[in-house]
């Protein structure tokens, strides 16, 4: 009897999150990732388990989030070299943070997908609060926090060579 062996000739790809604290990047990373073939890296998850106690401001974040970067490239570029693709729940909001993804798209091969949602303050906010009030979420945020964060947000730009998808 003769076997079949299913392939594909589909890239691995590399999904990407681009939104204000609260935008749902979280949410729709998690639909990503129920995709067969996927796997879904949450930054969220890594900073709690590692360093929850070591985060008090947004200096110690970015310090703590540049140490599990460095940590993860190799991994991320390992997985996307098996063929798998994955989920990045990563913020992708400053031109650096996407600079180091596009560094893991390039040297695994990669195909990639930056998924931009663009949502008001005012929405994230009150998603924020509620899911604040829920206490599900790894990390809770002031609304302090998030304008203090947001700041540093620059939206995506095609020069910057990724496949965008937004999202309204």
């Amino acid at each position: 009897m003769d076997t079949a062996t299913v392939t594909t000739s589909e890239k691995p790809t590399l999904h990407l999150l681009c939104g204000k604290i609260a935008s749902g990047k979280s949410t729709l990373s998690a639909k990503l990732g129920s995709s067969p073939g996927s796997v879904i890296v949450s930054e969220d998850y890594w900073l709690a388990a590692l360093f929850a106690n070591e985060m008090q401001s947004v200096s110690d974040y970015v310090h703590c989030s540049s140490k599990l970067r460095s940590a993860m490239q190799p991994h991320l570029v390992a997985l996307l070299q098996a063929g798998l693709s994955v989920v990045l729940d990563f913020p992708a909001n400053t031109r650096t943070q996407r600079e180091w993804m596009m560094s893991i798209i390039k040297e695994s091969g990669a195909d990639n997908r930056l998924h931009y949602l663009k949502v008001s303050d005012e929405v994230c906010k009150t998603r924020l609060h509620a899911r604040n009030a829920e206490g599900t979420h790894d990390f809770s945020a002031t609304d302090q926090q998030f304008d203090s964060i947001t700041r540093y947000f620059s939206e995506p730009t095609v020069e910057e060579g990724f496949n965008i998808i937004e999202y309204l």
